[in-house]
């Protein structure tokens, strides 16, 4: 079972660090996501999500497979071609996680200008994630322990103090 954590910032590119923070804590196995996004409630009151595209990998997943393939029938190029727009589609297609109607309600909480980043958690180490918030922000929502919840609240309140 995955747990949410929403955690509000004053900006998006704040909130886009820490994001890249996140993402980079995935390749070093510290943590296991289902989903990452930022919210932005900008100036006009507007909600815009900003999520990393699948389009992109499912394309060079699909044409590398679609060459193999292409290449048993004597038709890489083909392959290729067909391949990576598939697996572009399939990409396209894999928008699973949070609900987009759900960050973009939480997203309406958020002070204009503002920015939260809303993680879908399927695993984490706390021990060696909690040192990594070098960031201080504002716990918006979770489905956390009440324990976990107070350890992330402590250490983004740390993080605003070095």
């Amino acid at each position: 079972m995955s747990d949410l954590v929403a955690i509000g910032y004053d900006s998006l590119s704040t909130a886009q660090q820490v994001a890249e923070n996140v993402a980079q804590a995935q390749k070093a196995h510290i943590i296991e996501l289902d989903d990452l996004v930022v919210v932005e409630r900008q100036q006009d009151g507007k909600i815009k999500l900003h999520q990393p595209s699948m389009a992109g990998a499912g394309a060079v997943t699909g044409a590398l497979w679609g060459g193999l393939i292409g290449l048993i029938f004597f038709m890489p190029l083909l392959g290729m071609a067909l391949g990576a727009a598939g697996g572009a589609a399939a990409g396209a297609l894999s928008d699973y996680g949070v609900d987009d109607d759900f960050m973009k309600q939480l997203g309406t909480a958020l002070e204009p200008g503002g920015a939260a980043v809303i993680a879908l958690v399927r695993k984490v180490s706390v021990d060696k994630i909690l040192p990594e918030i070098k960031i201080p922000g504002k716990v918006i929502q979770t489905s956390l322990s009440i324990e976990n919840e107070e350890a992330l609240r402590q250490a983004l309140a740390a993080a605003g103090k070095s």
